[in-house]
């Protein structure tokens, strides 16, 4: 397995790993036994920090899907396959037949995927949560307000003061 962060996606590489690991265990690429790439393989592939290896496969330590053995490397101990969910599967042959449909009425990737975010949020209710900041990016201030947006039919004090 090889994993591809991408930098310019506002989510964390550390995310990006566990998400990427979850769905190689969905689709079948990583089953019970596997041994996931050692944080140096990842760091190799990829040019992240090996923290940040270490942190994606705690969190999926602590979530019960790998167990990392000392001296022999993370292993997968829970599979998240199903098989109706699998890509073969007959959802996944309507899928596939959808997507054909949806690229012939001139959908890009963009389309399709702004389409079933939409409809997987109203369906299993609501937005996924958003991503934490990235390292450097500006910290909230405790206590301080976000700026709120006005319109125009807001006024500010100095406004109804005048």
């Amino acid at each position: 397995m090889q994993f591809r962060i991408d930098r310019r996606s506002g989510v964390t590489a550390h995310m990006q790993i566990v998400r990427q690991t979850k769905q190689a265990m969905r689709m079948g690429v990583l089953s019970v036994g596997s041994r996931l790439p050692t944080a140096r393989e990842v760091v190799a592939a990829t040019a992240i920090n090996p923290n940040t290896v270490h942190k994606a496969y705690r969190e999926l330590e602590q979530e019960g899907l790998v167990e990392s053995r000392r001296g022999a490397g993370t292993f997968v101990v829970r599979s998240l396959s199903r098989p109706e969910a699998a890509a073969g599967s007959a959802l996944g042959e309507e899928l596939r037949e959808w997507l054909r449909g949806a690229h012939a009425a001139g959908l890009d990737q963009d389309d399709v995927s702004a389409l079933f975010t939409a409809l997987t949020e109203e369906r299993y209710g609501g937005p996924t949560p958003a991503p934490r900041p990235e390292r450097g990016a500006p910290a909230p201030v405790r206590g301080v307000a976000a700026p709120r947006e006005t319109n125009d039919t807001q006024r500010t004090s100095t406004e109804d003061a005048g």
